[in-house]
């Protein structure tokens, strides 16, 4: 039955366009954004899991910065430790020096002067950000952040790596003058030749210069191993960060060779919708014809 009150195949078509013009309205959104998840009305699962991904790898950005802080800081440190480490093998070769006895040891230790307040001028230039490793001060301990981490409660952790000044600072402070003490190199400072030294007390002098270099060296070694750490752990956190990235861009990124497959169905539906419509509303005057003929 044909109405001229109700037009039920233009009402179909009507229907049909404002679907088709929906899902063409939501694909092109996905085209322009590249984004099938963009807000939480899209999936709400999706949507959640990629917002706390993002702002975890956020963090864990902030986190590879600070790393890179650290590792200047050691970086600085260990920079002052084999400064010092060739400073104290002068020194060690100026107490062999005056183990011959016809050497001035008062000329050799103008010389040794000069290599102590090396060391003191190494030990106060090696700051960095206003931390200073190799003085130990009332630090004991240097932390560098070096990882975010969430737990499976869903809680989140900074974690950090260490490095133990007490056992490894070149000083234990600085004087008011500028003049290093206390620390591995406290009793290096304290060497002081006479012409009237015996060879048991420069061999006394040999065995600190040799116990400084020991300690030292340690001190170099425990800063190498805290570099190869924030390296590794600089490496690790910059191939999470991309495995985050590609798990989050699975769940929310558009795929735009199906999305753009799916914009030129949809704009060839909306044509044949918007036409079949066209023949629909045409139905009512062809009943006007009826009466004309």
């Amino acid at each position: 039955m044909t109405s001229i009150l109700t037009n039920t195949s233009a009402m179909a078509a009507l229907s049909t366009l404002r679907d088709i013009n929906t899902n063409l309205a939501d694909t092109q959104e996905r085209v322009s954004s590249g984004y099938k998840v963009a807000k939480a009305s899209d999936n709400v699962a999706y949507w959640s899991i990629s917002t706390t991904m993002n702002s975890d790898n956020k963090a864990l950005g902030a986190a590879s910065d600070a790393l890179n802080v650290g590792a200047a800081k050691v970086d600085t440190a260990y920079s002052a430790v084999d400064s010092a480490i060739d400073v104290v093998n002068e020194i060690k070769a100026k107490l062999v020096t005056a183990s011959e006895s016809s050497t001035d040891k008062d000329q050799i230790q103008l010389e040794i002067d000069k290599l102590q307040e090396q060391l003191s001028a190494v030990g106060q230039a090696a700051s960095f950000s206003g931390e200073n490793w190799v003085v130990a001060g009332s630090q004991t301990q240097g932390t560098v952040v070096d990882g975010f981490i969430r737990n499976g409660s869903g809680g989140v952790n900074i974690t950090t790596a260490t490095y133990d000044i007490s056992s490894y600072a070149m000083f234990g402070s600085m004087s008011a003058d500028g003049v290093g003490t206390g620390g591995i190199l406290g009793a290096v400072m304290t060497i002081a030749l006479t012409s009237t030294m015996t060879q048991g007390q420069i061999d006394a002098y040999m065995d600190t210069v040799e116990t400084a270099l020991s300690n030292l060296t340690d001190s170099g070694a425990a800063l190498g191993a805290l570099t190869t750490r924030i390296d590794m752990q600089s490496d690790y956190a910059s191939t999470l960060s991309d495995a985050i990235e590609t798990g989050v861009s699975g769940l929310v990124d558009a795929d735009m060779e199906e999305e753009s497959a799916k914009l030129s169905a949809l704009q060839t539906q909306q044509s044949l919708a918007v036409q079949s419509l066209s023949i629909a509303n045409s139905s009512s005057q062809n009943i006007l014809r009826l009466f004309q003929s």
